[in-house]
Parts: C-alpha cells; sequence; structure tokens
C-alpha cells in the first residue's frame, strides 16, 4: 500500500473517531452524559419515593435500588450535593427544593408515559412501567405539557398513582392495603402496586382491575378471598397487599343488577350507569364524544361473526366497540317495553 493510500486512510480513520459530533469519541461522551443525567434521575425519583413514604434514603439504599457499589453511591451522593439536589444529614439524604422540582418532573413523565403506553399503544399493562422507564428521561417540560394535553389531562396513571401536575401538585392518598381493609365492608380498588412485578402479574392474571369494586370475604395468615359479586379471588396475603382499596361512595354504588356492556345479550337495552374508573384521559373523551354518558340507553345490534369487535346503538348512532373497551362501560339492563 502506497504511503498516500496510508495517508488517506489514516484521515479518514480520524474522522470517524475524532468528527466533533459524529465521532466515536463524541458519541462515547454523548452516552456518558445521558446515562449519567438517568443516574441521577433515577436517584432523585428513589429519594421522591421513600419521602413520599414518610421515611429518607440512604446511600446503602440508593446503592440498593440503582444496582450500584457503596463507592459508585457515594460518588453519585457527592455529585447531586455538589448540584444543589440533595443534602446529607448524617446517614440519610434529603431532597433540596430543586431536587424534588426535578424528581417530580421526571415521576411526572413516567406516569404520562404509562398512561400513553396503555390508552393509546394498547401495550399489555405488565409492560408498561419497563417501557415508561426507558422514555421517562427523555422529555422537557414543554413537551410533556403537549403529552398531557394530548392524554386528555389525565389525572391518574394505570396503577391509581396520581399524575403530578406541571406544578408538581397532586394527591398523595394510595387508599389502604386490602389486607388491612374490614371483612365483608365494600371497597373499590384504586391502586395496584406494580413492584414487584411478579406480584403485579399474578393480579393481573387474576382479572383484578383499577376502579373494581371488592369485599374481602376471608382473610388467613395462608391466603385473602375477595369478591367481586361474580368471582372469588383467591390471594397469597404478600399479593393480595399489593392491592390498595378506598371507600365506595354512596352515589357510586352500582346497582346490583349492572354488568358491563360486553356482557349485555344481543337485542337486550340497558341504561349507561357509569364508566369505570380506570378509563382516563383520551379514552374517556372518546366515549363521551360517543354519546356513552350515564343515563344513555344503549344497546347490542350487531354481532361481528369473530365476536370482537361489537356493534352497539346509542343516541341514533352505530359504534363499534373491542370486547375490552366495552368491559370497561357499567349499564343496568332494561324491562322490554310492551
Amino acid at each position: 500500500m502506497s504511503p498516500i493510500t496510508w495517508i488517506a486512510l489514516l484521515a479518514a480513520l480520524a474522522l470517524i473517531v475524532f468528527l466533533p459530533r459524529a465521532g466515536l469519541l463524541a458519541q462515547v461522551r454523548h452516552y456518558r452524559t445521558v446515562r449519567q443525567r438517568e443516574q441521577v434521575e433515577d436517584a432523585l425519583k428513589h429519594l421522591l419515593d421513600r419521602e413520599h413514604q414518610g421515611s429518607h434514603a440512604s446511600p446503602e439504599s440508593l446503592a440498593g435500588t440503582l444496582g450500584l457499589s457503596r463507592a459508585a453511591a457515594m460518588r453519585l451522593v457527592e455529585s447531586m450535593e455538589a448540584q444543589g439536589l440533595i443534602e446529607t444529614r448524617g446517614n440519610q439524604l434529603h431532597l433540596t427544593a430543586e431536587g424534588e422540582r426535578w424528581a417530580l418532573h421526571v415521576l411526572r413523565a413516567h406516569r404520562l408515559w404509562e398512561r400513553y403506553l396503555a390508552d393509546e399503544a394498547r401495550m399489555p399493562l405488565e409492560k408498561v412501567h419497563t417501557e415508561a422507564h426507558r422514555r421517562e428521561h427523555r422529555l422537557t417540560a414543554a413537551e410533556l405539557d403537549e403529552l398531557e394535553a394530548a392524554l386528555g389531562h389525565p389525572t391518574r396513571d394505570p396503577h391509581g398513582d396520581p399524575i403530578p401536575t406541571r406544578e408538581g401538585n397532586f394527591a398523595r392518598e394510595m387508599g389502604t392495603p386490602v389486607t388491612a381493609w374490614p371483612a365483608d365492608s365494600p371497597a373499590r380498588i384504586v391502586h395496584l402496586e406494580d413492584e414487584p412485578a411478579l406480584a403485579y402479574e399474578q393480579l393481573l392474571a387474576a382479572g383484578l382491575r383499577l376502579g373494581q369494586d371488592v369485599r374481602v370475604l376471608e382473610r388467613t395468615p395462608q391466603r385473602v378471598v375477595l369478591s367481586d359479586g361474580e368471582n372469588e379471588y383467591r390471594l397469597a396475603p404478600a399479593v393480595a397487599s399489593n392491592i390498595y382499596v378506598a371507600p365506595l361512595p354512596e352515589h357510586q354504588r352500582l346497582p346490583d343488577q349492572a354488568l358491563p356492556l360486553a356482557e349485555l345479550p344481543n337485542g337486550q337495552a340497558a341504561e349507561i350507569v357509569k364508566l369505570d374508573d380506570a378509563v382516563q384521559g383520551l379514552t374517556r373523551r372518546r366515549f363521551l364524544d360517543l354519546g356513552l354518558t350515564p343515563g344513555a340507553i344503549v344497546y347490542p345490534e350487531l354481532q361481528n361473526f369473530f365476536g370482537d369487535p361489537r356493534a352497539y346503538r346509542v343516541r341514533g348512532a352505530l359504534i363499534a366497540l373491542r370486547k375490552e373497551q366495552a368491559a370497561q362501560i357499567w349499564v343496568r339492563p332494561l324491562e322490554p317495553t310492551r
């Protein structure tokens, strides 16, 4: 190979490695910067979560949550202190005002992404947390405002957790663990804890969902038995403790004969009682725009050969709903007119 060819190859290699924006070194530096930012944001979320639980994070809890060595966790703590995001008091880590603002931004992004992935992308609920965690570091406050508006300004994520506003305000009540709820007292599921993931997957596999009305039939050290009036759910106490419930408002109690629209027999007219609490944001707005409001009369009119979607007549219009959509609309069957 001639000297000129060698020079040309070296020049090309230098461009590939040292090009200011697209070179390998620039890409490595960019990756490290992004990874460091994500690590800081994950740490801030951990501190915020601990503070909402009434306790405080420590270097040890931070290391465990982020999968770091204690030495790496201490370096991260020192870096965050230097940025004015946290304060160290003994072995406790406290968020500063700036740290809390940043943590709430990330939490807002995570829960809005979960709402989008569940409602619009139709992603299985057991997968939305991981994907939202991957995306939560990407958006600016202005972009989050746009996402929130596009979703219809939802107030809770698919697990029932409140979504912070742009100003960082949100309700922190999470309900009472069903393992501590009085037996035979009606309650509404307001939160399904998605960690640990295995317990959450068991709740979903059992058919439990946000907004569902249940009663505790039995509670022993070996099992907790719940009923929604039609089905019984037998759970290990460790799994059941991930279900949080709240009293059922008197004016929102469903009539004894209420059932999901998806279960309404062909030709049977019914009155819409309510939309399920799990219906939030853009999906809820779409239902309302279609005329699926409490008090409206609806009945199945056409049956798809494959069973899904199904056609319903409401307010003079024919609409198609998938089974999973119709299951979120509660109706009261009407007596046939004579």
